[in-house]
């Protein structure tokens, strides 16, 4: 546990570090700024769609141009969407009232903005999310500063209350020992990162990798994005955004548990063997060091303190940059225990179920095996 943390934790960590920070690039002067194409797609959005297209309507960037798919929803996020585009010339809207046989829902409804869009860069986003109006302009300074063909930011995720701040601060930690961003930019590795909220990809590396046709099957469509971009062959990096990308997750540990109920089984690949490894590992590494610091004697305790300093530490630097409080590392036993029943819960419940259910339509497992990517 202790090699696992000096080893592998401590890279990762000085990797994090380095990761670029949008605020540090200066924005992108019009003559600089290329076409420029934002898609998303939204199903039963009315509460959250309104605040996020205020945000994207006052985005300072010449020649945008703002795709959305309004996917069969049963709620007023069409009419919504179709009231804005009255009075805001750069959005076009694309209605989907049936779903073709082999796609899941979001996949299907991006690659449907994709086709409606003339871009010479692609922005992938989700419905819900909010952008300062700089944020394209400090981006593009990143991609050309770089030699990049694909960008991830990871934003600002909105936290209340006390458990949504353990779960999500320990997401983070999560998200980077099992990703390495930092590892992203490095052609020879295989790392990749593909953020749902802030995906900005150049169309014809978008379309050389496949598009979304080849993430017709696949849960987690939006890291895999980074994959088949990387693996096609062009530059990818993943940057820090915080609060120039924002958005509000689940609200409440009980939405967050159940909103990841397709995702975590998804995540493993459908892999019982990878989940037990997972399982395993956010008991070895991430609760047992602490209790080896309480109960264990000699050479264990000493071995376990050093894990569980450099976890902490790790934990504290996490949680400074979701601005929350740094006493929020001490809850990372629990953050780990409570990712363990949800992974263990993603994989019993998706089991039981024979597939998932995604925006009101079932997918058998099978089928979702075959679309893994």
């Amino acid at each position: 546990m202790a090699l696992f943390w000096v080893g592998y934790g401590l890279r990762v960590a000085y990797g994090a570090i380095q990761l670029p920070w949008v605020r540090d690039f200066p924005p992108a002067p019009d003559a600089e700024c290329p076409r420029i194409s934002i898609l998303f797609a939204a199903r039963d959005e009315e509460e959250k769609l309104p605040a996020a297209l205020a945000t994207l309507m006052e985005i300072d960037y010449p020649g945008l141009e703002i795709v959305a798919v309004d996917d069969r929803s049963k709620d007023a996020t069409g009419r919504i969407l179709d009231e804005f585009a009255n009075t805001h010339t750069r959005l076009r809207v694309v209605h989907v009232d049936r779903l073709p046989e082999g796609w899941l829902g979001k996949p299907h409804g991006l690659q449907k903005a994709y086709e409606a869009s003339s871009g010479e860069w692609l922005l992938f986003t989700d419905a819900d999310v909010r952008f300062k109006p700089d944020v394209l302009r400090r981006a593009v300074s990143l991609v050309k500063g770089r030699k990049l063909d694909h960008l991830s930011l990871l934003g600002d995720l909105d936290m209340v209350g006390f458990w949504e701040k353990v779960l999500i601060t320990f997401f983070g930690v999560g998200f980077h020992l099992g990703t390495n961003p930092a590892q992203v930019s490095n052609p020879r590795s295989s790392p990749y990162v593909g953020v749902g909220a802030f995906q900005l990809v150049r169309r014809s590396a978008y379309e050389a990798s496949g598009t979304h046709k080849r993430l017709a099957m696949e849960v987690v469509e939006d890291m895999k994005l980074g994959k088949i971009v990387k693996q096609a062959g062009f530059r990818s990096d993943c940057g820090v955004a915080q609060d120039f990308v924002a958005l509000r997750w689940h609200a409440g540990v009980g939405n967050l548990v159940r909103g990841v109920t397709k995702n975590f089984f998804a995540g493993a690949g459908y892999d019982l063997g990878r989940v037990t490894v997972m399982l395993a590992g956010l008991v070895l590494m991430n609760i047992l060091p602490f209790a080896g610091v309480v109960f264990g004697h000699g050479w264990i305790r000493a071995l376990s303190t050093i894990a569980v300093i450099i976890a902490l530490s790790f934990h504290v630097g996490v949680a400074w940059v979701m601005r929350v409080s740094p006493l929020y590392a001490l809850t990372h036993p629990l953050g780990a225990a409570l990712f363990f029943y949800m992974l263990l819960r993603s994989t019993m419940v998706t089991l039981w179920q024979g597939g998932i259910v995604w925006r009101d339509t079932f997918y058998p497992l099978e089928e979702l095996k075959r679309g893994v990517v």
